[in-house]
C-alpha cells in the first residue's frame, strides 16, 4: 500500500491536532537533529583511521576560534578605552565652555 497525497494531508492534520501549531516546529528540528547525530555516529563507526584527522581539526578549529575571540575581546577593550577617552574629553570641554 502506497501513500497518496491525501493520505499525508491526513496524518499531518492529525500531527497538528494532537501536538498543536506551535510544537511541530520544535519536534521537526529536533528529529533533525537527532538524526544528524545518528549520522555522525554511523561515520565515526566506520571512519575508523579518520579520528585522529578529524580530533586535529576539531583542535585547529578550537585553537582558531579561541584566537578569534581573544582578538574581538582585546579590540572591544580598545574600543571602550577610546570610547572613554572621547567621553571624558567631552566632558572636560563641557566643563571648559560652562566655566567661560
Amino acid at each position: 500500500m502506497e501513500f497518496a497525497p491525501w493520505h499525508w494531508l491526513v496524518v499531518l492534520g492529525v500531527a497538528v491536532l494532537l501536538f498543536g501549531g506551535k510544537k511541530l516546529p520544535e519536534l521537526g528540528k529536533g528529529m533533525g537533529e537527532g538524526l544528524r547525530g545518528f549520522k555522525e555516529g554511523m561515520k565515526g563507526i566506520g571512519g575508523g583511521g579518520d579520528d585522529a584527522a578529524a580530533e586535529e581539526a576539531r583542535k585547529k578549529d578550537a585553537e582558531a576560534k579561541a584566537y578569534a575571540e581573544a582578538k574581538a575581546a582585546a579590540e572591544a577593550k580598545v574600543a571602550a578605552e577610546a570610547r572613554l577617552a572621547a567621553e571624558q574629553k567631552a566632558a572636560a570641554e563641557r566643563q571648559e565652555v560652562t566655566r567661560s
